[in-house]
């Protein structure tokens, strides 16, 4: 016996009855009314009649179900879909729900899983771009070329504050919630979602780009003294920005020489950090160290965080930027770059040093050392010089090539060679 029943999640009205003992259901987009359940009702007891007489037509009742072929008539070519009219059968037709509906519903759903930042984030593009552009559509009926074709309109769009379009990054991120909800919207009332062949732009490659040593030292010295702590402990400990701005003294362990990475500042408001692996602690140099405790004596008694402005509230990475960053690059001669930079710099000196790319990888935050040989590893013959020489010094410092001592793996000397090698 078939039933009209309420959707867990959207609170649309479905059907639910069995054909040779298979259970189907086809979705509605109606509300949960008692005028809407007798109008269902109706439609149910007529299925159920012509299943019981086996004239039961699934593709004419529910022609763009992915059930359908399933019921097909053997010895007959399939129906062609057929858009009803009658207002027996109009809204038996498998429709789904605007946009703009079921993206609130998605939202609602998904924003317990992020970070605030990141709802601010989705809210926007729902808001400025998605809904304005998909909201009063459905959402099963919008197709791969109207992906396309939005995608192509934002890649003429210009980026705020630029003269170039938007980069093929920030369209995969704009479209990112479309493919989502899609998707999601997709799996629940069973349609082909239109994203299942659209790949996302090929993002172009950027290097890092940062400071050698030298410049390191030169900016140290010529920065501000009140900001000389603060850019010391971003270049020498590969601190994110908005883990230094977010940095509290609690999490500054000076017996242990610790940094304890807790927390962290997005859009001026304390945030979990970006990942679970980002969850670390840091070991304090000599350098770092003398470096906050300079900074404790200014700060200390005047705010929870680190480093503060005058109210003893975090810094603002934009006015830090702008304000004392860039014009002191300018003034040394220095190319622009983002403070990033130093979490960049951190890494290749660490590699540069000589220290284990896994404990660099702690440090840093990244739970595999992928990355650190992907992105840095390539900076680090420049730094040193050696470009395999280092190999060559153990060659000739061990094997005795052209004359030299050669040392067995006991350590005992064997006969050293007579003739140097060409």
């Amino acid at each position: 016996m078939g039933s009209i029943r309420k959707h867990g999640q959207t609170g649309a009205l479905f059907f639910d009855f069995r054909i040779s003992g298979e259970r189907c259901r086809e979705y509605t987009v109606l509300p949960d009314t008692s005028a809407n359940r007798k109008k269902l009702q109706k439609v149910l007891d007529r299925i159920e009649s012509e299943i019981a007489a086996g004239t039961f037509d699934y593709r004419q009742f529910f022609p763009t179900s992915r059930q359908a072929a399933k019921f097909d008539p053997v010895s007959q070519p399939l129906a062609p879909a057929v858009s009803f009219a009658s207002p027996a059968r109009v809204i038996t037709a498998p429709v789904t729900p605007l946009f703009k509906e079921f993206a609130e519903v998605w939202y609602g759903e998904k924003e317990i899983e992020w970070r605030r930042s990141h709802k601010t984030l989705i809210r926007n593009e729902l808001d400025r771009s998605l809904i304005p552009e998909f909201g009063d559509r459905e959402v099963g009926q919008i197709s791969k070329a109207d992906v396309l074709a939005f995608r192509a309109k934002l890649a003429k769009v210009t980026a705020k504050g630029k003269k170039t379009s938007l980069s093929a990054a920030r369209i995969n991120k704009m479209l990112n919630p479309l493919r989502q909800i899609i998707n999601e919207a997709a799996d629940r009332f069973d349609f082909r979602t239109p994203f299942a062949n659209i790949k996302q732009l090929k993002i172009k490659r950027t290097d890092v780009d940062p400071f050698t040593l030298d410049e390191v030292r030169t900016l140290l010295e010529t920065v501000r003294a009140d900001f000389r702590p603060y850019f010391t402990v971003r270049f020498f400990t590969g601190l994110r920005t908005g883990e230094i701005d977010g940095l509290q003294w609690q999490y500054v362990d000076f017996d242990r020489r610790l940094i304890l990475v807790r927390e962290t500042i997005v859009a001026g408001e304390e945030e979990y950090t970006k990942t679970d692996g980002s969850q670390r602690d840091i070991q304090m140099s000599q350098v770092v160290y003398d470096a906050l405790k300079e900074q404790e004596q200014g700060t200390r008694h005047l705010s929870k965080f680190v480093f503060c402005n005058r109210l003893g509230q975090p810094l603002d990475y934009k006015n830090v930027t702008n304000r004392v960053w860039k014009p002191l690059l300018r003034h040394l001669d220095l190319k622009v770059r983002r403070p990033y930079q130093c979490r960049h710099t951190a890494a290749t000196l660490w590699l540069a040093s000589g220290e284990a790319p896994e404990w660099i990888a702690r440090q840093l935050g990244h739970t595999t050392t992928e990355m650190l040989f992907r992105v840095y590893s390539r900076y680090v013959p420049n730094l040193t010089r050696r470009d395999g020489s280092a190999f060559e010094r153990l060659l000739t410092g061990t094997i005795g090539l052209g004359g030299r001592q050669v040392v067995l793996p006991d350590g005992a000397p064997a006969t050293q060679m007579t003739e140097d090698r060409a």
